[in-house]
């Protein structure tokens, strides 16, 4: 842990959607830069789980900007589908980060495992690690979860990536038809940065 304060800190994503969602979780005091800032193009995430892709992002953006960087790693777990897209979620979207192009692979991936799955309720959940880093110096590695289902169809405009497919567990809404205000206070990246805080 630091014995200071964190006053300037990385968040290391290219994600226009993550990067303002951390932003508005972390605290007011914190001057923030993005990967943007420094023209910094993400590292190849050979990871073999969340944690290890935060890692890696949180030290690669670290050393490549001397600032302590936080880095977040998350995706999708479709327990039918052996837990996919999991860690590749961003890859089903392609390199264009197409999440219309990514949910549609879930649906004809779900189609293909059970052509009656829109009867069933379909069990997934979001999943988010954080890491702090500062060079090699590993601060903070948490993950933070929150359990739903899938949608039959896609529905709400809000959020990004997978939100309008995941429904959270006793909501009827999913999390692309929230208010962000509402998705923030329940979502996985909240989760984890209830157990980060203390760091920051």
């Amino acid at each position: 842990m630091l014995k200071k304060k964190i006053t300037k800190l990385l968040i290391g994503t290219n994600n226009i959607g993550k990067l303002r969602e951390i932003k508005g979780l972390l605290p007011k005091r914190i001057k923030t830069y993005s990967t943007s800032d420094f023209k910094l193009k993400s590292p190849v995430e050979n990871g073999k789980s969340f944690k290890e892709n935060s890692l890696l992002k949180s030290k690669y953006f670290s050393k490549k900007t001397n600032l302590i960087c936080l880095a977040d790693d998350s995706g999708l777990e479709i327990d039918c589908l052996k837990k996919k897209p999991g860690i590749y979620s961003a890859r089903w979207a392609g390199t264009n980060g197409d999440f219309k192009k990514a949910i549609k692979r879930v649906y004809k991936e779900l189609d293909k495992k059970d052509k009656y799955w829109k009867k069933k309720k379909i069990k997934a959940r979001f999943v988010c690690a954080l890491s702090i880093c500062y060079l090699d110096r590993i601060i903070a590695n948490v993950v933070g979860k929150v359990e739903g289902s899938i949608s039959i169809n896609a529905r709400g405009g809000n959020g990004f990536g997978y939100d309008p497919i995941f429904v959270p567990r006793n909501k009827r809404k999913t999390f692309g038809e929230m208010k962000l205000s509402s998705k923030y206070r329940i979502d996985h990246r909240s989760m984890a940065f209830k157990k980060i805080k203390k760091f920051l």
